[in-house]
């Protein structure tokens, strides 16, 4: 394998940014949900490349020690 094809695994909770499937599987919580919690305007979580959003995943883990419910 040459020196530029190489591929890294980062394991979740080390990730800084999750993808929505990412979270998924990190969270528990269900795909639909998130993408209508990230919908909203003021999510605090969320950070958009593009078209393609991103959760902010210490932003969330705060986000949702703070909830009671989603």
């Amino acid at each position: 394998m040459e020196e530029n094809n190489k591929k890294y695994y980062v394991p979740i909770w080390k990730k800084s940014n999750l993808t929505i499937e990412e979270a998924v599987v990190y969270s528990g919580i269900g795909r639909d949900k998130l993408r209508d919690m990230t919908s909203k305007e003021d999510c605090p979580f969320v950070l958009w490349i593009g078209n393609k959003r991103m959760i902010k995943r210490r932003v969330f883990d705060a986000y949702i020690d703070k909830m009671y419910s989603i």
